[in-house]
């Protein structure tokens, strides 16, 4: 289980939190920070500042805080817009999801052979898996992750891993033969010791995969008899979401 730790700063974690917004949704105001990070306008201004001066963040005319020069030397990837209203539209249906579920709910797109937490939407209960925004995880071992591998053709599956033969190769084309079949992948302890999770994709209005949903828990609330619960419960969030996402920029 991946707890914040006991020594935890809030103003460092606030800070790291919002590089991953600026990264992830390219536009910021004050009144966003202040909303997402739960903190008052004041101190959102101050860190904001902050990393104007440190070269992390510009302020353009409008008032609104863009990513500065130091993420001009990062690799792109999807554009932050995109990835902004794939957040906003998809949050609903997030929220209802944990709300159902009782566990948290994360939001992930793949970047080659990894996947990129974009949004999580974190369980009240006391033990529960924190906030992943910002974590990258390899797509093979992910939930999310495999159901987005398993939506690729094999040729390009085989372009990620290049390296992989024989009988490894063997165990990964069965077990994303299975994924595509059931509908979704399980992630039992495979990244993370002490947590466990179930994930699907999510398809835009033409069928592509654009992304993927997963509930994340304790391994202890994860037995088998919760796994069905949770797979109905993620495909009807899947289908909240996809109405969401019907129109969604390509």
């Amino acid at each position: 289980m991946k707890n914040k730790p006991a020594y935890a700063v809030g103003s460092v974690d606030n800070v790291l939190l919002l590089l991953h917004m600026l990264r992830d949704q390219g536009r910021l105001k004050v009144s966003d920070v202040a909303r997402e990070l739960r903190i008052a306008r004041s101190t959102a201004h101050r860190l904001l500042a902050m990393l104007v001066y440190r070269d992390f963040a510009v302020q353009d005319e409008h008032h609104t805080y863009l990513p500065g020069p130091f993420f001009a030397s990062m690799p792109a990837t999807t554009g932050g817009s995109v990835l902004r209203e794939l957040r906003a539209r998809t949050r609903p249906a997030m929220e209802a999801l944990c709300a159902r579920a009782g566990e948290t709910v994360n939001l992930m797109i793949r970047v080659g052979a990894e996947v990129r937490f974009l949004d999580s939407v974190e369980s009240s209960q006391i033990l529960h898996v924190g906030d992943r925004r910002g974590t990258i995880l390899p797509a093979r071992q992910s939930s999310g992750g495999k159901v987005l591998l398993a939506a690729l053709p094999r040729d390009r599956l085989w372009e990620l891993y290049p390296d992989l033969a024989g009988p490894e190769r063997a165990a990964l084309a069965r077990e994303l033969d299975e994924v595509r079949a059931r509908g979704y992948a399980l992630n039992i302890e495979g990244t993370e010791r002490g947590v466990s999770a179930i994930g699907a994709t999510l398809h835009d209005g033409r069928g592509a995969a654009l992304a993927a949903l997963s509930i994340s828990a304790p391994s202890a609330r994860f037995g088998a008899g919760r796994v069905g619960v949770f797979a109905e419960e993620l495909r009807r969030a899947v289908a909240e979401a996809e109405q969401a996402l019907a129109d969604f920029p390509g």
